[in-house]
């Protein structure tokens, strides 16, 4: 499992598939989450802009990350 450390409160889901190197672009995050390939916390999220809290766990093509505080 990936950690991924955000030094705000709250990280948007497209923007965490890229900064995880999930998707090579912000095109690709919307696409693969309009296409209900993303999980939050074990649920399909249809919401890019979905906010992303620390110990929140996001699965996209078999790989899963874990947000984390960086404070």
């Amino acid at each position: 499992m990936q950690e991924v450390f955000i030094k705000d409160e709250y990280i948007k889901l497209g923007q965490l598939l890229k900064l995880s190197s999930l998707v090579q672009s912000g095109n690709d995050a919307k696409y693969f989450i309009s296409e209900g390939q993303v999980s939050l916390n074990g649920e399909i999220c249809l919401m890019r802009g979905k906010k992303v809290y620390p110990g929140d766990i996001v699965s996209f093509s078999g790989e899963e990350v874990i947000v984390k505080s960086a404070n």
